[in-house]
C-alpha cells in the first residue's frame, strides 16, 4: 500500500439513537445524496448499512443503525441487534436525539440508559434544534452534560442542515490517519438490489396508514439488465394478514399502481436506466417472528 494511502483522515462512525429522530436524514445530509430511506414514522430503518462521506484529506465511513428501542417480537429483536453491532469497533458514535421531543420520565431514562451503554466516545447531536426557542438549548445542553462524557454536544438540523458542516469537522478532528475504506465514487455498500427494496418500502411507509408499513417486508426476487439502459425488476411485497394485502393494493389495484409509480422513478434516478418495475403482493403469516426470513431480508444469523 502506498504511503499516500495512509495520509488522510478515516475511520468508522457510527449513527446511533431513538426511532425518529433524524439518523437517515442526517446521513443523507452529511453524504450529499440519499442513501437512506427516511419517512415521518420510527423504526423506518431495520438492518443497518454504510454511508461515505469523502471529503480533502478525509473519509468517514458512516454505519447508519436501526432506532434503539424496547420490542418483543423476532423482527424488533433483531434490529436491536443490528443496532447494537454497528458499534462494534467503531472509531466514534454520533447519539442523536430528538431536542424537540419532551419524554415521559420513563422514556427519559431509558434514553438515558442507551447512551450511557455506548462505550466509543460519543458526540451527542442535539437534532431538531431549529424547532427550539434558543434560550431552551442551554438547559438541554446541561442536562445532557450530567447524563455521560460526551467528548461534544452539537445543536444541529439534520433536515435544514444546519451544523452539518461543524459535525463533519468535529468528526474528521477525532478520527486517526488510516487508508481510505472505500474508493472516492462510492457513497454506500448497498447493492442497487437492496436500495430498489428500500425505496420501494419506503412508498408504502408513505403512502399506506400506522400499521401497514410495519407488517410490510420487500424482497427483490430478480433485478435484470434486458438491454442497455433498460432494467427489469420484480419485487414481492409480503405483509402479515389478507386485510393488510387490500390496503395495499387499493380498491380496482389503485394504491398498488401509486406506490409504484413513484418506486420506478426514483429507482431511475438512481441507477441511471429506465426501469420496468413489477410488484406482487403475498400474505405470510407472522413473518417478523421467522428468523429465516428475516434472514432474507438482510439480517444475519441470529444466535
Amino acid at each position: 500500500m502506498n504511503a499516500e494511502d495512509h495520509a488522510v483522515k478515516s475511520g468508522l462512525v457510527a449513527l446511533v439513537g431513538p426511532p425518529n429522530t433524524g439518523k437517515s436524514t442526517l446521513l443523507n445530509k452529511l453524504i450529499g445524496q440519499k442513501v437512506a430511506i427516511v419517512s415521518p414514522k420510527p423504526q423506518t430503518t431495520r438492518v443497518r448499512m454504510l454511508g461515505v462521506v469523502n471529503g480533502d484529506g478525509y473519509q468517514i465511513v458512516l454505519v447508519d443503525t436501526p432506532g434503539l428501542h424496547q420490542g418483543r417480537s423476532v423482527l424488533h429483536q433483531e434490529m436491536m441487534r443490528a443496532a447494537w453491532s454497528g458499534l462494534a469497533d467503531v472509531d466514534l458514535a454520533l447519539f442523536l436525539v430528538d431536542a424537540h421531543e419532551k419524554p415521559a420520565a420513563g422514556k427519559l431514562e431509558e434514553l438515558c440508559g442507551y447512551a450511557r451503554a455506548i462505550t466509543a466516545p460519543t458526540v451527542l447531536l442535539l437534532n431538531k434544534c431549529d424547532l427550539l426557542a434558543k434560550d431552551a438549548v442551554l438547559p438541554l445542553i446541561d442536562f445532557w452534560r450530567d447524563v455521560r462524557d460526551f467528548v461534544a454536544i452539537m445543536p444541529v438540523s439534520a433536515l435544514a442542515g444546519n451544523g452539518v458542516a461543524e459535525v463533519i469537522k468535529e468528526v474528521v478532528a477525532r478520527l486517526p490517519y488510516g487508508p481510505r475504506y472505500f474508493p472516492d465514487d462510492i457513497p454506500t455498500d448497498a447493492s442497487e438490489r437492496f436500495l430498489a427494496a428500500e425505496i420501494i418500502r419506503e412508498k408504502i411507509f408513505l403512502r399506506t396508514g400506522q400499521e401497514v408499513p410495519y407488517a410490510t417486508a420487500v424482497l427483490i426476487e430478480s433485478f435484470t439488465m434486458d438491454q442497455p439502459g433498460h432494467v427489469t425488476i420484480n419485487a414481492l411485497i409480503v405483509v402479515e394478514r389478507d386485510s393488510q394485502k387490500a390496503i395495499i393494493i387499493g380498491k380496482g389495484g389503485k394504491k398498488l399502481k401509486e406506490i409504484g409509480i413513484l418506486a420506478r422513478k426514483e429507482i431511475e434516478e438512481m441507477i441511471g436506466a429506465r426501469v420496468m418495475l413489477k410488484l406482487w403482493v403475498k400474505v405470510k403469516k407472522d413473518w417478523s417472528e421467522d428468523r429465516n426470513f428475516l434472514q432474507e431480508l438482510g439480517f444475519s444469523p441470529g444466535p
